[in-house]
């Protein structure tokens, strides 16, 4: 399904035309109608109109950096280094969310705890031009880390435990939480009221994921009452970048109130085994600056089983933004949905085994 493929070749593969025409008003947690397509005002003279709204002098070079959420370029200044300017995706999150995210990684980075953080320009760190909100941040590069070295998992693990001492010591008040709701029972009810799922399917699918979704809390039955702290909210290896220095965040778009394992859980791959070797390099370095709470490690598998939930939803609520059937071209197919459900079935039995344990 390249991005050039007719409605009608869409619908074949179960897109609506409401996601194609941009008419969608059930986004639930969602801020507003998304435009559609949501970029196709932001031109290359209008973002760097827009550096040059806050007083900056770009020079007129700008280089796409991967994100499908937002729009991220690397700007060249007539003077100085490279900035980087993220135009934020219309209609996701409330200027009062936005600011959130803002504030959270200024406090980190005056923590001295390495995040990139936005640049304070004019009258603050968020701005608007031409319909578009953008934020402009210092360049800050890095290679992945090598998550399969034990000291660098170590010392990742100190690294988000800084982050939650921190997250910890207030909520945020606009931004949502993750939980099942959130990512598990609304975006399973906007793909079933959508009709995202094929017919033949339907009935496997939602059976799947009504059955993942009881999982689900019976995970958090166990664990009991765990707080909820900020987190970085999306913590894998492709958002933590590291130097000679060690390692640092990036976007912070994810950022929400949730369970501490959250920011942990996505570096751990492999089978049992290695996830629990995994686990321990992680939790001896958190247990540096802050105690885990093994009662969290209930809620791993119940995360992932969420996270794929609330990913299909992610995905189909986009699809009329280019970059995503560029991206996902076998999003919708027949295969899509057998693999979901075949995931799901895998989660339902990951989570009624014992969890993982860190001798």
């Amino acid at each position: 399904m390249p991005s050039g493929a007719s409605g009608a070749e869409h619908a074949q593969i179960g897109i609506p035309a409401f996601i194609l025409s941009g008419n969608d008003s059930s986004h639930g947690i969602y801020n507003a109608k998304v435009p559609s397509p949501p970029y196709s005002a932001l031109t290359p003279d209008v973002a760097l109109d827009a550096l040059a709204s806050v007083g900056l002098c770009p020079d007129g070079r700008l280089l796409s950096l991967n994100s499908y959420e937002n729009r991220v370029y690397q700007a060249w200044m007539e003077e100085g280094p490279p900035l980087v300017v993220k135009f934020y995706r219309p209609a996701r999150w409330s200027d009062a969310q936005i600011l959130e995210e803002h504030a959270f990684a200024c406090e980190l980075a005056e923590a001295e705890i390495p995040v990139v953080a936005p640049l304070a320009l004019g009258n603050g760190t968020l701005h608007a031009h031409g319909g578009f909100r953008f934020a402009v941040y210092p360049r800050r590069g890095g290679r992945p880390p090598e998550l399969e070295d034990p000291d660098t998992l170590t010392w990742i693990g100190r690294f988000i435990a800084r982050l939650h001492a921190l997250g910890s010591a207030k909520p945020f008040h606009a931004r949502p939480a993750l939980d099942i709701g959130s990512h598990g029972v609304e975006p399973r009810e906007w793909l079933l009221a959508n009709g995202l799922v094929p017919a033949d399917l339907l009935e496997a699918w939602e059976r799947a994921t009504a059955l993942a979704l009881e999982g689900v809390r019976r995970s958090f039955e166990r664990a009991g009452e765990v707080p909820a702290i900020r987190l970085h909210g999306d913590c894998h290896s492709g958002n933590v970048l590291w130097t000679q220095e060690g390692p640092h965040f990036v976007d912070l778009d994810d950022a929400r109130m949730g369970p501490a394992v959250q920011d942990l859980w996505m570096m751990l791959s492999g089978d049992r085994d290695s996830m629990t070797r995994q686990l321990a390099h992680v939790l001896a370095g958190y247990d540096d600056f802050r105690e885990f709470d093994p009662r969290e490690l209930h809620l791993v598998e119940a995360l992932r089983t969420l996270r794929l939930i609330h990913y299909s939803a992610w995905i189909a609520r986009r699809w009329n933004d280019p970059a995503f059937p560029a991206a996902f071209p076998w999003f919708g197919t027949q295969r899509y949905w057998q693999d979901r459900i075949l995931e799901l079935r895998e989660q339902i039995a990951a989570m009624d085994e014992p969890t993982l344990t860190v001798p």
